[in-house]
C-alpha cells in the first residue's frame, strides 16, 4: 500500500539526518511523520542509486521526480487495474468465480493495490460505464435464451412467384453472447422443437436451462412466478437434461439480452440479405449460417474479444454433452379405453390395445413418429410401434380377455368360412355384405348375426332367405331376419317384405347381434 505523501522539504531533512547516521525511528520523531513512511522513503532513496549526500545536493524538482505525487500514483494504479477489467468480465462468467477471487489474485500480483472495497467500487463503476453489469449475472453454461424475431424474412415460390413470409428463431448463450439463428416456416410446436435441437447441435452441448420468452408453442400459461410449460416442450427439456425456465411476465430485464441480440441480427444478417431472393428455406438458412459465422467472429466493444472466442474459452466446456440422437417431438393426448380394449388415436385414425382391465378408464397417450406409449396414473401400461396406415388395429394379444381374443380372429375369410357351413347362398350373401361395408367391424357383427340364425332356423330356410335377399341392393342382417320371421322364404305367394335400409345404419343396433 502506498505510504503517506510528505513535503519535499521534509525529504531534505530526512536526507540530512541520514547523512548523520540517525535511525529511522528517531527521524520519524524529528520530522513528525510515521516511522513506516520514513522506512518507505529511505528505501526509495536507496533504490535511486545515489548516496544520501549526493541526493542532498539535488534540486527540489529533481528530487521530486523520485517521489511522484499521490495523484500521479493513483492514476498509474488505476490504469493498471482498468486494464484488467475486460479479463475480469470473462472470469466472472466461469462457475464459482467471485469478485473476492479476482481481488485476491490482483492483490498477489500488485504490491500497490487497492483495498477490496475500493476494488469492488471501481469495478462496478467501470461496468456501469460499459453497460455490462447485467451480463455478469450469467454464468457460463447456465442458460440459453430463445425467441423469435419480430420481423420476418421471405422466400419465393419459383414456379408461381408467390411470396411466403417465414419466422426467424434466435438463440443466445448470455455468458459469451454466442448466437444461433435459423429460419423456419412457422412458430408451431414442431418448428420450435426442431429449431432448439438444431441450436443445441450448433453449440455442441446443452446448458442447464432453456429460457423461452413465453412463446405460445412452449408455454401454456405465462406467469410472473411460475409459468405452465406444455408437455411436449417439457419432455424435450427432460430428454436433453435441462430445465425450461420462461422469462417472467412483466419483467423486461429478463429478456433484454435476447432482444438486444435480435436487433444486432437485423443489422448483421437481415440488412445483408435485404437485396437477395431465396427460393427455398434451405437456401435462406445456408446464407444465414454464412453471415452468422461472420457475426460471431466480430469483436465485442466491451471485451475486445469475439463471441466465438469467448464461447470456446469460457462456455463450451461448461455445456453438458448432447444425447446420441436428436429429440423426436412427442405429442400427448387423452383417451378413453373402449369396450374392445383399444384406445383411438385420432391424429392417425388408428387403434392401440391396452390390458383389458383398463377398459373404461381414461388414459394418456404419448406418441412420436415411431412409438405410441399409453399411461394410466403416470404408469406406462402399453407400448406399440406407431402405425401410419389409417384404420389399423395394433394389438398385443396378452392385452385382451379370452372373449376379445376370439374377436381378434375376425376377418373376411373367417366369416366366409363360417357361412360356408350353412351353404353356398349364405356364403355369397355374407361375402357381399362384408364387401359393401367401409367399416369392417360393423360388417363382421352383421355377418355373425346371420350365421347365428342357424341356431333358430333350419339351414335350408337361411339358404333360401339369402338367395332371395341377393336381389336387394343393400345387404343386412335385418333383411334376412325379417324374411325368416315373415316366412317369405317359404311362401312365394306372400307379398314381398318391404324393408327400409338407411345408408348409415346405427352401429349401436348392429352391435347387439353377435
Amino acid at each position: 500500500m502506498a505510504a503517506l505523501q510528505i513535503d519535499i522539504m521534509k525529504v531534505k531533512q530526512l536526507l540530512l539526518l541520514k547523512t548523520r547516521k540517525v535511525s529511522n525511528r528517531k527521524i520519524a520523531g524529528e520530522i513528525g511523520v510515521d516511522r513506516n513512511t520514513v522506512n518507505h522513503y529511505v528505501k526509495k532513496l536507496k533504490s535511486s542509486g545515489h548516496s544520501f549526500s549526493a541526493l542532498l545536493n539535488f534540486e527540489e524538482a529533481e528530487l521530486q521526480k523520485l517521489f511522484p505525487s499521490k495523484e500521479a500514483l493513483d492514476q498509474d494504479r488505476y490504469a493498471t487495474l482498468h486494464g484488467l477489467f475486460p479479463g475480469f468480465v470473462n472470469e466472472m462468467k466461469k462457475p464459482g468465480c467471485t469478485r473476492q477471487h479476482l481481488w485476491r489474485r490482483y492483490k498477489q500480483e500488485h504490491i500497490d493495490h487497492y483495498s477490496y472495497s475500493q476494488f469492488c467500487q471501481l469495478f462496478s463503476d467501470w461496468l456501469e460505464s460499459k453497460k455490462a453489469s447485467g451480463k455478469l449475472n450469467h454464468k457460463a453454461g447456465e442458460k440459453l435464451f430463445i425467441d423469435y424475431a419480430g420481423k420476418k424474412l421471405q422466400i419465393v415460390d419459383r414456379s408461381t412467384g408467390e411470396i411466403r413470409e417465414v419466422e426467424v428463431f434466435v438463440g443466445i448463450l448470455p455468458a459469451s453472447s454466442y448466437t444461433y439463428v435459423e429460419a423456419s416456416y412457422d412458430q408451431s410446436r414442431e418448428s420450435l422443437v426442431r429449431s432448439v435441437g438444431n441450436c443445441l447441435n450448433f453449440f455442441g452441448g446443452v446448458p442447464q436451462a432453456i429460457v423461452p420468452d413465453n412463446l405460445k408453442s412452449a408455454v401454456t400459461k405465462s406467469s410472473k412466478y411460475e409459468s405452465v410449460i406444455n408437455k411436449t416442450f417439457r419432455d424435450m427439456g427432460h430428454y436433453y437434461g435441462c430445465v425450461i425456465n420462461p422469462t417472467r411476465s412483466y419483467s423486461p430485464q429478463d429478456k433484454a439480452l435476447v432482444e438486444g441480440a435480435v436487433k444486432l441480427v437485423y443489422q448483421r444478417i437481415y440488412y445483408e440479405i435485404s437485396n437477395m431472393t431465396f427460393f427455398s428455406l434451405e437456401e435462406l438458412n445456408k446464407q444465414i449460417r454464412f453471415l452468422l459465422e461472420r457475426y460471431n467472429s466480430y469483436k465485442l466493444q466491451t471485451t475486445g474479444i469475439s463471441r466465438f472466442k469467448q464461447f470456446v474459452e469460457i462456455e463450451k466446456g461448461q455445456l453438458s454433452p448432447l444425447p446420441a440422437e436428436p429429440y423426436k417431438i412427442k405429442h400427448f393426448n387423452r383417451a378413453k379405453v373402449q369396450k374392445m380394449g383399444y384406445v383411438y388415436l385420432s391424429s392417425e385414425k388408428n387403434y392401440y390395445s391396452v390390458p383389458y382391465r383398463y377398459i373404461g378408464r381414461h388414459v394418456e397417450v404419448q406418441h412420436n413418429i415411431d412409438t405410441v406409449e399409453i399411461y394410466y396414473n403416470k404408469k406406462r401400461i402399453a407400448t406399440h410401434a406407431k402405425s401410419h396406415r389409417r384404420g389399423n388395429y395394433a394389438t398385443v394379444k396378452d392385452h385382451l380377455s379370452s372373449t376379445h381374443r376370439y374377436y381378434q380372429s375376425w376377418n373376411r375369410d373367417f366369416f366366409v368360412k363360417k357361412a360356408a357351413e350353412i351353404g353356398m347362398e349364405t356364403t355369397t350373401y355374407v361375402a357381399k355384405l362384408i364387401d359393401q361395408q367401409t367399416y369392417p367391424e360393423v360388417a363382421f357383427k352383421r355377418s355373425q348375426g346371420i350365421i347365428a340364425l342357424k341356431n333358430k332356423y333350419p339351414r335350408q330356410r337361411i339358404e333360401a332367405a339369402c338367395k332371395k335377399a341377393l336381389d336387394y341392393d343393400i345387404c343386412s342382417y335385418r333383411i334376412i331376419e325379417n324374411i325368416l320371421k315373415n316366412h317369405t322364404d317359404t311362401d312365394p305367394g306372400q307379398e314381398q317384405i318391404k324393408h327400409e335400409i338407411k345408408p348409415h345404419e346405427n352401429l349401436r343396433s348392429a352391435a347387439n347381434y353377435k
